[in-house]
């Protein structure tokens, strides 16, 4: 996929950038972007701001008022701030969620690099070909939109997306009907289907720090031997990889995503090539001193 970049940015005095959401203090977002602007030589700060539903919209009018370039957004927020942007790029418009906004002198943007990011990060480290696969999706919800679409473009045999409630699951799975061979379903139809399942996928929370005793799926019920991701990387590991791994599955964990993501980002509010290496390097040396 061509990602259109900005202009190299013109930039004068320090970049103002911050990711929102809530809860929003486990984010590793601004250990890995203080880290990018500091080796690209760029002036700025980068600050997580905790806001609630309610106050979205008042929080985008603060971003354009305080003058940030950009901003990442963050659960819950993805698709609550759009009725507040001025455009969404193609592929967020398709997926219906945003997770990355640039300020363009008042003139919000949204991007969505949550899928893009996801895909390379499991095909580098996890499963070279998705092509012919089948995959779980567990979570409907914004994060699980940009995957879902992102995976569609890999042309999978067939994907299940099963979330708490199955309307929502359904609903995502009938927008999309044309793009792939997509299902919905409710958490208690999965057992049904783990037989055919190659890759599973969480999009949830479940399992984040500080809940990390959490898990989407009971042990008992991973097949031994496939391929196990989750978005998740505050923990590492989850209590879902550690179990897989027990299963003698290949594990995915969310740091590539996160990395990778960040790296579209910053490439958005910059124009310029990301540091990787160092944005990884920092986020790695942060969880082992948390």
């Amino acid at each position: 996929m061509n990602l259109a970049k900005p202009e190299l940015l013109k930039h004068t005095g320090e970049l103002l950038l911050g990711v929102i959401g809530d809860p929003i203090a486990h984010s590793k977002s601004p250990v890995m972007h203080k880290a990018a602007l500091a080796a690209l030589g760029i002036p700025g700060a980068y600050v997580p701001m905790r806001v609630s539903r309610e106050q979205v919209g008042k929080a985008l009018e603060g971003i354009k008022a305080l003058g940030f370039r950009g901003i990442n957004v963050t659960i819950p927020h993805k698709l609550e701030v759009i009725p507040f942007l001025n455009e969404l790029d193609e592929t967020a418009l398709k997926i219906g969620a945003v997770n990355t906004i640039v300020n363009d002198g008042g003139y919000l943007t949204g991007y969505n690099t949550d899928g893009i990011g996801y895909v390379r990060s499991l095909k580098e480290e996890a499963i070279a070909e998705l092509k012919g696969k089948s995959i779980l999706v567990l979570g409907a919800g914004g994060a699980a939109r940009g995957i879902v679409y992102a995976l569609t473009l890999e042309h999978p045999d067939r994907i299940y997306v099963a979330n708490r409630t199955a309307d929502k699951a359904e609903a995502l799975a009938a927008e999309w009907k044309a793009l792939a061979d997509i299902r919905g379903m409710a958490m208690d139809g999965i057992p049904a289907i783990l037989g055919e399942v190659d890759v599973i996928i969480n999009t949830t929370s479940v399992g984040m720090h500080p809940h990390m005793d959490g898990t989407p799926l009971d042990s008992e019920r991973i097949p031994p031997g496939i391929v196990v991701s989750d978005l998740i990387y505050n923990p590492l590991k989850t209590r879902l990889l550690a179990d897989s791994e027990k299963k003698g599955c290949v594990i995915h964990g969310g740091l590539g995503m996160f990395v990778n993501q960040g790296a579209f980002a910053l490439e958005y509010w910059t124009g310029l090539p990301a540091p990787v290496e160092a944005m990884r390097s920092a986020v790695l040396a942060s969880m082992k001193e948390s």
